[in-house]
């Protein structure tokens, strides 16, 4: 069956948003269509709701803008792209740089033939998930699964359910740190488990992932099956940053948080969740050195218990 694309494919030049003229705050970074604010705040959207803010917080409005900015930006200050922050500390002191944080224009999702979805790097995992299904495409039903953006589950090559983004992938268009943008196969990726070797400072733009042909629904179903057990297993409606642990080879690391007895543990109001132990929450007023040492706390204790070393899989970044 032939599907035509729910949206056009996402454009790299900059014609629908020509009319924007470029500006800049004056404080020592390039001009910019889209908008740069000094001393943007992080907290406001993280899923912690904790941290300082960036040294600039950059929203450009396409590819091209995004590509020139980077460009002309002095090598020396450091890029840091951020979504939605779902699986994110950002330390108390902030970030020094720029913080890229991509706008609705880049959240587009097409349906392209050969099974293909072709997502922003803005786009939500459920929101690839529900075109997938609506096109009967089965295979991507996961990404329901994963709170995150596309440009985090490519970077992290981000899984839930048995599948990694690595799976799916064919390939991902990405604005270097040099300006230069570049569409890389999955291959020269990388992958291993949560992780891939993308570039420091690059910004993941675009993906191209591929399924397989399916009945919408029953790939709605595994949807809604994914959706309940999510519900029922993880505190999805607390100040949380999602699975705070790899798994290590052979074990579960909730599990391992709670024969060391870390279930409940706090520290100011920082908290492991009792609900799911490989979940730390903000119970009202932590900040992110209180959610940090929190995981710190865990990881010694579980070293003493098992012997086994846990792996942070939140990236945290900034100064303390």
């Amino acid at each position: 069956m032939t599907h035509a694309a729910s949206t056009p494919a996402i454009p790299s030049s900059t014609e629908e948003l020509a009319s924007h003229a470029p500006h800049t705050d004056g404080a020592g970074v390039p001009p910019l269509r889209g908008t740069v604010e000094a001393g943007g705040s992080l907290a406001e959207f993280i899923w912690f709701r904790t941290g300082g803010a960036a040294q600039w917080l950059v929203r450009p409005v396409d590819v091209a803008d995004l590509s020139s900015f980077v460009g002309a930006l002095d090598p020396a200050i450091p890029v840091f792209p951020v979504g939605v922050g779902s699986n994110l500390i950002v330390r108390d002191g902030g970030i020094e740089g720029v913080a890229v944080r991509l706008p609705k224009f880049f959240a587009r999702v097409g349906i392209e033939p050969g099974n293909r979805v072709r997502a922003g790097g803005a786009a939500m995992g459920i929101t690839v998930a529900s075109a997938a299904r609506d096109a009967g495409i089965a295979g991507l039903e996961f990404l329901r699964g994963i709170p995150g953006t596309v440009g985090g589950a490519v970077k992290m090559n981000a899984g839930a359910y048995g599948r990694d983004t690595s799976n799916i992938l064919i390939e991902a268009k990405l604005v270097l740190r040099d300006g230069t943008v570049e569409t890389w196969p999955a291959a020269r990726l990388g992958y291993t488990y949560r992780h891939s070797a993308i570039p420091e400072g690059a910004i993941v733009v675009e993906a191209l992932f591929e399924g397989m042909p399916g009945d919408p629904v029953a790939i709605g179903a595994e949807m809604d099956r994914i959706a309940s057990e999510r519900e029922a297993s993880q505190p999805l409606r607390s100040r949380t940053g999602g699975s705070t642990f790899k798994n290590p080879e052979g074990h579960k690391a909730w599990q391992l948080i709670d024969e060391a007895g870390c279930r409940g543990l706090r520290i100011g109001d920082a908290q492991v969740s009792e609900k799911h132990c490989n979940f730390l929450l903000n119970m009202g007023k932590a900040s992110s050195a209180d959610i940090e040492a929190l995981g710190e706390e865990v990881r010694r204790r579980v070293k003493e218990k098992s012997g086994v070393t846990l792996e942070w899989e939140i990236q945290r970044v900034g100064k303390a």
